[in-house]
């Protein structure tokens, strides 16, 4: 049943498609069970000119090549042309689905899993599922053909029809051995797979960093321990492979050695005849062509299983709960956070935030600071539903952000990080992902509010400047200016800044610290930051400690009054000086 499972979503798409499906079916059915007959042709043939009897043997002759061009011929390959092309418009369907619902997994869990092994499974894992159905298919109908050219082997000697029945026994449990081994090895190696698309990916993505740090022989030698592994694996499947098809190899010769041979002394004491003789000489391969299919398809299914687990644990969630979101929207907002007896800890570590309490007002600059690892980045993962509180109630103008539409959520609270994505367009197409009918007239008046226009209007291509991945093109405090002229673009009414300013020159400072004054008027401003200059000018200013808000001020109050705060400040003044 478990097996069963792992097909459904795969199912879900065959239906789509199963009209044509179940007619090519029946046309690839057809041709198996008429290319039966071929064996019965040829023998009755042979007898024929063995009793002088011409014309009977060409009749029999022109049967056999009419039934060879038409069905073997141009049906079966028409049907899988037709067969691959459904193959192809399956996998691209799932890919997507793939696709899709990775981008709606619980944020959370890009933490545990690696880019690498998300791209491998939307990628490689979906297209490994290509020609699978016509492969099942193939099977099936040889299957089929098989039992029919059984029945007529009974029908004329129990003797060989007992020693194929022997053979088809002996080849299952060959089967059923190997199997799992092979199932097991190749999901070892994917997930080593897994690894080397991750590093690549990352090595390629970093490779400014990868050169600037001198990391290059570090990396390739992550690299090559990878693919020692890799091809360790690789070995170790393509051997069980040789002893698996060895075996059956030599259990094919096996039988076609008894069956001549049992055909040979049965035509000899006249209990067959010589149609049923030459007939199987051809009716032998169809069985041992079924063994060919059976190997190959062992080799397809094995890979095919281990690529549809792999695929379903992102389309059916299986390692993570689904992220949840309710249908309330806010009318007018005003932008009144409230965080009431919050307690929450990462999944495996300690409790972070203990009964913790904190009520924030609209239009103002409010900033969060604390030692390091005190939770004020918490604060803005659970305020954007990257994780939700073990208990308590965090609500926006009074109504839970549980109850609120992921559409709601996302239009109201924005967050600019330390390091913000760029995605690798033009400058005009990072603000058209927010809105496919933005004017550039609009996204300049944002630029400028971000002080980002000026810069953008002195290139060359201004506005259909390509970024690079990853924004590589830009300066740190450029990323961030155009992600608070895409969050201005949203008309978010909240707008959090995560450390926003921590690794920018001062005049980078001064341009996103002016740009921060500008949203106040309007917008919900909560800044994380370790850089206590930025927030010198803050209406309010709250220490976190031990998970708990400790104190609470402006930055003259609070340097003359909390010692925590008093310490973040010289330290960092006396980090400058030096």
């Amino acid at each position: 049943m478990k097996k069963k499972n792992e097909f459904k979503p795969l199912w879900n798409l065959v239906k789509e498609e199963k009209v044509k499906i179940i007619f090519a079916s029946l046309l690839i059915f057809l041709v198996e069970i008429i290319n039966t007959f071929t064996g019965y042709l040829h023998g009755s043939a042979v007898e024929a000119i063995t009793n002088l009897k011409i014309k009977e043997a060409l009749i029999f002759l022109c049967i056999y090549y009419m039934l060879g061009v038409v069905f073997d011929s141009i049906v079966y390959y028409g049907i899988s042309g037709l067969f691959q092309k459904l193959e192809s418009k399956i996998t691209r369907k799932l890919e997507f689905n793939a696709f899709k619902k990775a981008l709606y997994l619980p944020a959370y869990a890009f933490e545990k899993f690696s880019s690498g092994e998300i791209i491998n499974r939307i990628n490689n894992d979906a297209s490994t599922l290509s020609f699978a159905f016509l492969h099942i298919l193939e099977l099936s109908s040889s299957i089929i053909a098989a039992f029919c050219i059984l029945v007529y082997v009974f029908i004329n000697s129990w003797i060989i029809g007992i020693e194929i029945l022997i053979f088809l026994v002996v080849v299952y449990f060959i089967v059923k051995r190997y199997n799992p081994l092979l199932v097991k090895l190749h999901k070892q190696r994917k997930k080593i797979g897994d690894e080397f698309t991750s590093l690549t990916n990352e090595s390629i993505r970093g490779i400014r960093e990868v050169k600037t740090l001198g990391i290059k022989k570090r990396l390739m030698k992550n690299m090559l321990n990878i693919n020692s592994r890799l091809l360790d694996k690789s070995i170790e499947e393509v051997s069980l492979n040789t002893k698996y098809k060895t075996t059956t190899s030599i259990l094919r010769n096996t039988l076609e050695f008894f069956i001549y041979a049992s055909c040979i002394i049965l035509l000899f004491y006249g209990k067959i005849s010589l149609t049923f003789l030459v007939a199987m000489t051809y009716y032998v391969y169809n069985f041992t062509r079924l063994i060919e299919r059976i190997n190959y398809f062992n080799e397809v299914y094995q890979k095919m299983y281990v690529s549809l687990q792999r695929v379903n644990e992102i389309l059916e969630n299986r390692l993570y709960d689904d992220e949840k979101f309710g249908n309330k929207t806010i009318n007018n907002i005003k932008g009144v956070i409230e965080f009431k007896d919050i307690n929450f800890g990462y999944p495996n570590e300690k409790q972070l935030l203990r009964d913790f309490n904190l009520k924030l007002e609209p239009n103002k600059k409010i900033a969060i600071v604390g030692a390091s690892g005190s939770g004020k980045s918490s604060i803005f993962n659970l305020l954007t539903r990257v994780f939700d509180p073990d208990s308590g109630v965090i609500s926006i103008d009074g109504i839970d952000i549980r109850d609120l539409s992921e559409q709601e959520l996302r239009k109201q609270v924005s967050i600019i990080r330390q390091e913000p994505f760029i995605f690798n367009r033009t400058i005009f197409e990072n603000f058209k992902l927010i809105d496919e009918e933005v004017s550039l007239e609009e996204v300049r008046k944002y630029s400028k509010i971000a002080y980002l226009d000026d810069y953008i209007m002195s290139l060359p291509e201004k506005y259909d400047t390509i970024l690079g991945e990853g924004g590589v093109n830009l300066s740190g405090g450029q990323k961030q200016r155009l992600s608070i002229a895409r969050t201005l673009l949203k008309k978010s009414k909240i707008i959090l800044f995560d450390e926003a300013t921590s690794a920018l020159d001062n005049n980078s400072q001064k341009y996103i610290k002016e740009s921060i004054d500008n949203l106040v008027k309007n917008h919900t401003v909560i800044i994380v930051a370790h850089r206590l200059s930025t927030i010198v000018d803050a209406d309010i200013i709250y220490i976190i400690e031990n998970g708990k808000v400790s104190d609470s001020g402006n930055h003259d109050y609070l340097l003359k009054n909390n010692k925590l705060y008093r310490n973040l400040y010289e330290k960092e003044n006396l980090n400058s000086e030096e």
